[in-house]
């Protein structure tokens, strides 16, 4: 079943979305699990391009009980959340295997850190190109057009492909 950019496996109840199914967004993401009436009810998982997931009790298309697990496998906790919080700002593959000897960097999550493609930002999802306003999953698919801000967010706040130097200004 094609549905508006959107596709469909499983089961159909009087024409309707309704049973067992895989249900794909046109950004990749996919919903598997249990469906009534054309929306999410019972148990089901949605999976992300970038490796996360969401698994919850759906209830007339609202999650009751989830869980969220990131692609690396760091569960988030709703009470109690110690990672990357004002007392511990490492990485999570840094609190499993231990922190880099003085004089390394651990740049992001990923070590070694993803190549950015020239004159592009890594926004956590893809590489966003400031000229086109594009963000491109990892795999180089179309995700979205980057509205003004989150245009401005990515330039502020995201790693870029080239090096700036900082440091000594003799003008400061």
């Amino acid at each position: 079943m094609e549905l508006i950019g959107s596709s469909y496996k499983g089961d159909v109840k009087n024409g309707r979305i309704e049973g067992m199914g895989e249900y794909t967004f046109p950004t990749e993401t996919k919903y598997v699990g249990e469906m009534k009436d054309g929306m999410f009810h019972g148990k089901g998982v949605l999976y992300f391009p970038n490796g996360s997931k969401y698994e919850a009790t759906w209830e007339k298309g609202l999650a009751k009980q989830e869980t969220f697990t990131f692609a690396d496998g760091l569960v988030y906790q709703d009470k109690d959340w110690g990672y990357c919080d004002s007392y511990d700002r490492c990485f999570y593959s840094e609190s499993c295997n231990g922190l880099k000897p003085a004089g390394e960097s651990q740049l992001t999550d990923l070590d070694p850190p993803r190549v950015i493609p020239d004159g592009c930002y890594d926004c956590g999802d893809g590489f966003y190109n400031p000229i086109t306003r594009v963000v491109s999953a990892y795999t180089g698919t179309f995700l979205r057009n980057a509205d003004d801000q989150e245009h401005e967010w990515i330039v502020r706040t995201c790693r870029k492909a080239w090096d700036e130097i900082v440091g000594y200004d003799p003008d400061i």
